[in-house]
């Protein structure tokens, strides 16, 4: 088994997932063995659900029916993309979805790239900049407490953030964090993603420690589950 496909294992076993980490990175072009998408797609976190059956590289081209996603990416936009972007910025303001002064204010993609590998975790060919993961409330919990977000000795715990949720992939990039995203209309329109899930990014180079705090956490958990369990039975609690 690789440290890729034990990595997700153990992600998988840990957190209860019943879709499969993918992970992303940043490219100048698609590594040996690996194909280009041709899917036309209408925006760009519809790839992540893609990714789940298998490794491919889109292009940014392939990105720019979502200028949104393509600006947070980080990619060169051609004047058409970006005028479209503009349009789609105003009619957000417009209708009050966002303020004026937001879009200035969006994390973006620094790493210079043409494109993204996208794929399974346990079948990625490469270093992946950060791994997605679709996650229930409870499973939530289990992230968020290894990833030291719920610890109120460190202060506020970590702020979840809303639109847009592909925001949250520069986010973790930039901060080294791991960072969530209630998700977007946006996101959950294209994805197709349930009402229940939530966007969960874990920076690549935090993999093999984050793993490890997971089974921590998933153990401490499991403790005080059946600690719970012993007072309820013991105060007669339904």
């Amino acid at each position: 088994m690789s440290a890729y496909q034990q990595l997700a294992a153990n992600l998988t076993t840990r957190l209860n997932l019943d879709i499969p980490p993918v992970a992303l990175a940043f490219a100048a072009a698609p590594p040996p063995g690996v194909v280009r998408s041709s899917d036309a797609v209408p925006s760009a976190c519809a790839f992540w659900r893609a990714a789940e059956k298998g490794v491919f590289f889109a292009d940014a081209a392939s990105h720019y029916n979502c200028p949104v996603g393509s600006m947070v990416m980080g990619f060169n936009l051609p004047d058409a993309v970006s005028q479209e972007l503009m349009g789609l910025v105003g009619k957000m303001t417009a209708c009050g979805y966002i303020s004026g002064d937001e879009p200035a204010r969006i994390p973006v993609n620094g790493k210079p790239a043409e494109g993204i590998v996208y794929g399974p975790l346990a079948e990625f060919p490469m270093p992946p900049d950060v791994v997605l993961l679709w996650l229930k409330p409870a499973q939530a919990m289990i992230w968020s407490e290894a990833s030291g977000g719920a610890d109120w000795s460190c202060g506020t715990p970590t702020a979840v953030f809303g639109r847009p949720a592909c925001a949250a992939i520069p986010a973790a990039m930039g901060g080294a964090q791991p960072t969530m995203s209630l998700g977007c209309v946006g996101m959950r329109t294209f994805t197709g993603i349930g009402d229940d899930r939530m966007l969960a990014v874990l920076p690549g180079d935090r993999l093999d420690a984050f793993v490890a705090a997971v089974a921590t956490s998933r153990s401490v958990n499991d403790a005080m589950g059946e600690f719970y369990e012993g007072r309820k039975r013991v105060t007669g609690s339904v």
